[in-house]
């Protein structure tokens, strides 16, 4: 396969960052299809992106021997019946975060992805940027000593009242939309799974979190927070907290427009700033990679159901409904 064509489930306001303006710059694919459920929006949308391919429906985008992977940037609750349909079409699929409604419809598109033996990833963007790997590499080190607690915030204002990720049937709420990401930098820098000893969520509908907050715990005795909101400033973060030092970490999804990482121990601070481009272009290209090479991602569906178990564990501890897909 030299090149990787790829099909857009969705005219999505993420596509053209997400994949569009990346694949332009990433050797090895081509997107070359798109449909939305208005065709007239999809045919706007190609023009506008230049995409040569409009198709009526998302199964026809499955069934076009064209296209050799789908991007699916649709509601949450889309997310796990579409790429379960993708991967039975004979497609690779990167699919948006939060990878499903809930872990068992998680655990339903690995097993999928297992059957077919074909790739899918979840968009957690983050995970494939330099700083990434350099956050880990200093919590590994050993430089913060035994590590004790790792916390992870990812707030925004979505002042939009009509957008979908305030919808409970699209499997929306703050932990879905934004607190997916504070549990996976959670998961991945203490490199476990962690249990859910208590969470507190204020609901903006019934049953539709517009903030979550949860305490966590590892089994070897190490402790965790997540901090997620809709409804208030931007502010994104991780803390690391050893015996020896805190890492701080500030901006760690989207580090190509500002970051900072700091190392605070007895010998004073330490910052740091990690180059790299766009996360949207390492992801896409570690995709490709795994789609063409069969390079291991970063971001596989076992990681996916295990965050999802989180997910649905907070809002199990909070006292609101676990997400459910959306009938499509």
């Amino acid at each position: 396969m030299e090149t990787v064509r790829v099909g857009c489930l969705g005219a999505a306001k993420i596509v053209p960052s997400a994949l569009l303006k990346p694949a332009r710059r990433t050797p090895g694919v081509e997107v070359r299809a798109v449909a939305a459920r208005d065709p007239a929006r999809a045919a706007e949308f190609a023009a506008k992106h230049r995409i040569p391919v409009v198709r009526q429906t998302y199964r026809d985008v499955l069934s076009d021997p064209e296209i050799d992977a789908v991007y699916n940037p649709l509601p949450n609750g889309l997310h796990g019946v579409w790429t379960i349909r993708a991967l039975e079409a004979g497609k690779h699929v990167l699919c948006e975060k939060p990878f499903t409604a809930n872990a068992e419809e998680a655990a339903a598109v690995a097993d999928a992805a297992a059957r077919t033996g074909l790739v899918v990833m979840e968009a957690f963007h983050w995970r494939y940027h330099p700083l990434a790997a350099r956050m880990l590499d200093i919590v590994h080190s050993g430089e913060l000593g035994p590590v004790r607690r790792v916390e992870a915030t990812v707030c925004f204002p979505l002042f939009k009242r009509s957008d979908i990720r305030w919808q409970l049937d699209l499997a929306g709420g703050a932990l879905m939309d934004a607190g997916c990401y504070a549990v996976h930098l959670v998961r991945t820098l203490a490199g476990a799974e962690p249990t859910v000893v208590r969470a507190t969520a204020k609901e903006r509908s019934p049953g539709v979190d517009r903030s979550t907050h949860a305490e966590l715990a590892f089994a070897d005795g190490r402790a965790g927070a997540i901090t997620c909101s809709m409804a208030s400033p931007p502010r994104v973060g991780a803390v690391v907290i050893g015996d020896r030092a805190t890492m701080r970490v500030n901006n760690p999804l989207a580090p190509q427009i500002w970051h900072r990482l700091s190392v605070k121990g007895e010998a004073g601070v330490r910052r740091e700033r990690v180059a790299g481009g766009p996360t949207y272009g390492y992801q896409l290209a570690a995709f490709v990679a795994a789609v063409r090479d069969r390079t291991p991602t970063l971001t596989p569906p076992s990681d996916s159901v295990a965050n999802m178990r989180v997910i649905d564990d907070v809002y199990r501890a909070a006292g609101l409904p676990v997400r459910t897909p959306t009938p499509a």
